[in-house]
């Protein structure tokens, strides 16, 4: 029954150690990140810090772009696309990003002579934020909690046995970094300098592809600290020795000298250690206290949704024990699992509360996890669509303050990104590229111009800031962040705007990011005019300013011309084909099954086209996707699940539903990180947006209830999803159909519901409404209103 699916769709579980990195099990506060492999006689847990990155303040601004912008311009209003395209990338483009940097490793040995290994159960309890370990070896029973307290700020990890004593126990801490690891008193000190510089490792061999300096990169300090119940504890050529010990717990802080992006490390003599000395001074003493404090702030985050979906007859249905690995196998021979779909969405908002909370940094493409010096993609922000995607389950899955570190990346980009939207184009406002770091680089990298030249980063983020408000109605926030950053944006867009000789209004130089088409004489290119992304952001950006505008009362000047220049936009519009366009003119395609769907932005996460307001526009997106899939779209895992987030938009439940069965077949790792390949973490996200997405709608003024509901979950609940206009839905269903839906208004709004059936909306007062089409109705803070079927 439905109450038995909640365990197995909340743990992931495992019958033996992690043999490699995608099989361990990840934690984290936000700042502080560890994957736990769970070894018997060696426990490895592979550290990260959130501001551990490469690098230093630097000025990558290209002081020769602005020279070569309009002959570009030129170039290509004249059809030359690829001299355009040439130029570009021969003088209008910058360096690369920094890298985000593993911070070490802390290892456990439990001496205990070789013995067969019996009971061995690995598991991540998603509702606690625990990782246990448990197993029997040479007839003790040996048990392990690690977690990361966001109360404490430490790592925190718990070993005892049933036996009175445990076997004698050794840690060491380890970095790949430079530096050493010194006896403290009764605690491990290491401290070490992170590179300067790290090398992209995708371009090639670099004679200093990790480069150290002694007076450059930001310094690093890890203190590990034995806590014992009875024992003795030694402290001797870097390691803690503990002999006799009932049980042992070992705290882990973690610290660097960053003070800003635009701060030279080190400049303000924080010392990293001491930072350290006082994480584990203020953490509690007992263990019980840690652990009783780190559960109750996690829940007070992940217990506000709640997704249950009935797999009672189904064979995994019938083993609560099974492992995860297992499972996923089982998963993609074509065995039904509904509670490993529902785990998976449970799965992406675990690792938002582990990685993204309030004054720590945004999720980067590994979220806060890597082991490599030098990671795949410098694991940075790519705002093309990766970082955005990390953050589409926030505002919906109830998790608004995971979604800060984000709006505090864009407040300080609008800073860098003023100097790049000035010294690169001349313009007024702020402007991102596709890539940026801790140091908040906001130039074009460099590279090829099909994904460094896209000044439209900015652009997507801004989003962000709408919807943060779109959640939460606050006029203050509104006011005094939001509408400040959005103006900027829309700023350097009314620059970056050119006029085409028919009167319409085109970005003059410009991209769809990551793809390519072919030019007249065959060649690949990626340089145009007007690609329908960068049209859909300018409309999308310039309608928000306009919003905020009237909202405020404000400026009114400035938005009359957003409105007037927001109808002069050139669309591209629709192919002879039926298929949206994705460049300004019908271009052949290399690639037909790109990863990339810029051009259906407009669908998701954009709000103009769906299949009740524009069916025409709505026809030509599915379109669209069938052709990319026919030839492979959908192949990544970030790719299928921004396919999924779309299907659901067409309220197409067959084709979501597919997309939620290729990711967990094809583009899942053991410890279910989503897999690009490698791994990259925004495909969690995505999966979990589009779940979401699937069950509740709320961009069309009004809350869509089940719009894509699959057959395959015939019965289930879901409670605490969050609609635009704040309000808080639970809906239950039964073969397929709404039984009840409850919303709750957290901010006073009118409300109007849409279902595929007629239902009755009753007040608190007891009040019964019909709502056929859309009812609006007015609502009060606290209140609860009861939808069910008529």
């Amino acid at each position: 029954m439905l109450g038995k699916v909640k365990s197995r769709s909340k743990l992931l579980r495992y019958d033996r150690p992690a043999e490699v990195w995608e099989e361990a099990l990840p934690l984290g506060n936000g700042r502080l990140g560890g994957m736990v492999f769970g070894g018997v006689s060696h426990e490895v847990i592979q550290l990260n810090e959130d501001t551990l990155w490469s690098g230093f303040p630097r000025d990558t601004a290209n002081y020769e772009a602005l020279r070569h912008l309009d002959p570009a311009r030129k170039l290509v209003a004249e059809g030359n696309y690829s001299r355009a395209e040439a130029l570009i990338e021969a003088e209008m483009l910058g360096r690369r990003t920094e890298s985000y940097q593993p911070l070490g490793d802390l290892r456990i040995s439990i001496q205990k002579e070789e013995c067969e290994l019996s009971s061995y159960h690995r598991e991540l309890d998603l509702d606690t934020a625990i990782v246990s370990t448990r197993y029997e070896i040479a007839g003790m029973q040996i048990e392990r909690e690690a977690f990361i307290s966001r109360p404490d700020g430490v790592l925190v990890l718990h070993i005892r046995s049933e036996q009175e004593v445990l076997p004698v126990l050794t840690a060491e801490l380890s970095s790949l970094h430079p530096g050493s690891v010194n006896n403290s008193g009764t605690h491990l000190l290491m401290t070490g300098r992170a590179p300067s510089h790290v090398a992209d490792n995708y371009i090639g061999d670099h004679p200093r592809a990790v480069l150290y300096e002694t007076d450059r990169g930001l310094r690093f300090a890890t203190l590990l600290e034995a806590r014992l119940e009875s024992g003795t504890l030694v402290v001797e050529e870097g390691r803690i020795i503990i002999t006799g010990a009932r049980s042992v717990t070992f705290l882990l802080a973690a610290a660097t000298d960053y003070e800003g992006f635009g701060v030279m490390p080190g400049s303000g003599g924080i010392l990293p250690s001491a930072l350290c000395r006082d994480q584990l001074l203020n953490a509690p003493a007992e263990y019980t206290e840690l652990r009783k404090r780190h559960i109750a702030d996690h829940q007070a985050l992940f217990q506000r949704v709640e997704l249950e979906l009935d797999d009672t007859g189904t064979a995994t249905g019938q083993s609560e024990s099974l492992p995860t690995n297992l499972r996923l196998e089982r998963y993609k021979a074509g065995s039904d699992d509904p509670s490993l779909e529902a785990l998976l969405f449970h799965y992406g908002r675990y690792l938002m509360i582990a990685g993204s909370r309030p004054g720590t940094q945004a999720l980067n493409l590994q979220g806060i996890w890597n082991p490599h010096l030098q990671p795949p993609w410098n694991s940075n922000y790519t705002t093309n669509i990766n970082t955005e995607m990390n953050y589409w389950p926030a505002e919906i899955c109830g998790l608004g303050e995971c979604h800060e570190p984000l709006l505090d990346l864009i407040s300080e980009l609008s800073i860098t990104g003023s100097r790049t939207a000035a010294v690169h184009y001349g313009a007024r406002g702020w402007a991102v590229h596709h890539n940026t770091d801790l140091w908040r680089m906001s130039s074009p990298s460099d590279g090829k111009a099909m994904w460094a030249f896209w000044p439209m980063g900015g652009v997507w983020l801004s989003r962000h800031l709408w919807e943060r408000y779109a959640f939460r109605p606050d006029q203050d926030y509104l006011r005094d962040k939001a509408y400040p950053l959005l103006k900027g944006a829309a700023l350097f867009c009314l620059d970056w705007l050119v006029e085409r000789p028919d009167g319409l209004l085109t970005t003059g130089l410009s991209t769809s990011p990551e793809s390519v088409f072919l030019t007249s004489e065959g060649t690949p290119c990626s340089v145009s005019a007007g690609s329908a992304m960068d049209m859909s952001l300018i409309n999308e950006l310039f309608t928000h300013c306009i919003k905020a505008a009237e909202i405020l009362s404000t400026d009114d000047d400035f938005w009359e011309e957003l409105d007037q220049k927001r109808q002069r936009l050139a669309f591209p519009g629709m192919a002879p084909d039926g298929r949206l366009r994705e460049w300004n003119e019908d271009f052949a395609e290399p690639e037909a099954g790109h990863r990339h769907v810029s051009h259906l932005y407009d669908l998701y996460p954009g709000h103009v086209i769906s299949p009740q307001a524009t069916p025409e526009l709505a026809a030509a997106a599915s379109l669209s996707l069938q052709k990319r899939l026919e030839s492979g779209s959908g192949h990544t895992g970030w790719s299928a699940a921004w396919l999924l987030n779309l299907y659901a938009r067409l309220t197409d439940s067959t084709s979501a539903y597919g997309c939620i069965q290729r990711i967990l077949s094809a583009a899942s790792l053991p410890n279910l990180f989503g897999n690009h390949p490698p791994f990259q973490i925004d495909g969690n996200f995505g999966v979990t947006a589009g779940i979401a997405e699937m069950l509740l709608q709320s961009h069309q003024g009004c809350l869509h209830l089940l719009p894509a509901l699959p057959k395959q979950w015939n019965k289930g609940k879901v409670k605490g999803l969050v609609g635009r206009g704040g309000f808080t839905v639970d809906i239950e269903w039964h073969e397929g159909r709404l039984v009840q839906a409850e919303l709750t208004s957290t901010h006073g709004r009118s409300c109007k519901v849409h279902y595929d059936y007629p239902v009755i909306l009753q007040t608190p007062s007891g009040l019964q409404i019909k709502i056929v089409k859309d009812t609006e109705f007015s609502t009060k803070v606290g209140e609860t209103y009861i939808v069910t079927p008529l």
